[in-house]
């Protein structure tokens, strides 16, 4: 069949003619956020720039009989020891022009609305990733920002190389700062062994490393350790079957182990944790706010001030130098 002569149609009107156009009233958001950190460790208040707390541990265990009869010895008992970290200013700002907060837009009403939902969403995670990577801390200065070190330069009692032939270090709180890692220059597979060796460490310390925090590669190594269960589910009559290839969920001869994937866990680290010895520390917990008009538009911007306090890293552990 042929279009008749004459035939007024889409195509020769077109938008210009007066057709509307079809845009759907919503927008499809996709986060790729984390916050693990955030939701599972205790908050705390800090009152100063530089944050700090008291931590203790006991001697190693001894077998020492006495004499009967005998006068007492005294020894000096070591006192605890102080750690500390720096309060880093995390920030987000936008700027809306006064004409696109009174046209009608697609998805939203307001697009100050949309963006400060977005960028404190967006401040979280910056938040979560500085909080389980590899940084440094700083006291900062007239032109540098004050950092908080994050969970990985803390972990440095309980560290396991992937391979013996790294040169993989981690310095660890000394003289009021955390050092960022070196990483080394090979690496090695990720094995049951590895972690076993982690965990372990962490309970021979006093910790519970109950809590596996890794990337994807390193989730794949762990859902290949021959010491998993057999992957089997039980399925009733007329329900579809699953095929399981993950494991969530890791057995050790010193506690029953959470396998999470995080997003902001470096691909060649495997993080085991006590989350009781990790907290969060607010100076300033954050807001937003409108800042001064200049021009034709809308300032806003979005402050935290926080860092990451480690009660005790002797209680987690890391395996480090992985492929």
């Amino acid at each position: 069949m042929a279009q008749l002569t004459g035939t007024t149609d889409t195509f020769r009107i077109g938008t210009g003619g007066g057709l509307r156009e079809d845009l759907e009233d919503k927008i499809w958001d996709l986060w790729a956020e984390e916050n693990f950190l955030q939701t599972n460790l205790s908050r705390v208040a800090a009152e100063a720039v530089y944050h700090e707390w008291v931590k203790d541990s006991l001697t190693a265990a001894t077998n020492v009989p006495e004499i009967e009869g005998d006068d007492a010895s005294f020894t000096t008992v070591p006192a605890p020891t102080r750690a500390g970290n720096y309060c880093q200013i995390t920030k987000k700002e936008f700027l809306i022009s006064g004409t696109l907060e009174v046209v009608s837009k697609a998805g939203r009403a307001r697009e100050s609305a949309r963006q400060a939902m977005k960028q404190m969403r967006e401040w979280k995670n910056d938040l979560e990733f500085a909080l389980i990577r590899n940084a440094a801390s700083s006291a900062g200065g007239s032109g540098t920002a004050y950092a908080s070190a994050g969970m990985e330069s803390w972990l440095a009692t309980n560290e396991i190389l992937g391979t013996t032939t790294s040169s993989a270090t981690t310095a660890g709180f000394a003289a009021g700062v955390v050092p960022a890692p070196t990483d080394g220059t090979t690496t090695g597979a990720f094995t049951e062994g590895h972690l076993k060796s982690a965990v372990q460490g962490a309970w021979t310390e006093g910790g519970n490393a109950r809590i596996i925090l890794v990337n994807t590669s390193q989730k794949g190594a762990i859902d290949a350790f021959p010491g998993q269960a057999t992957r089997f589910v039980d399925v009733t009559k007329g329900q579809q079957a699953s095929i399981v290839g993950a494991a969530n969920l890791y057995v050790s001869s010193v506690a029953v182990h959470t396998v999470v994937l995080h997003r902001h866990v470096r691909a060649t680290v495997a993080l085991a944790i006590d989350p009781e010895y990790w907290a969060i520390a607010f100076l300033r917990t954050p807001f937003m706010e409108q800042l001064a008009k200049t021009g034709d538009g809308h300032k806003y911007h979005i402050v935290g001030q926080w860092t990451l306090v480690s009660r005790n890293e002797k209680a987690s552990a890391k395996v480090v130098a992985l492929s």
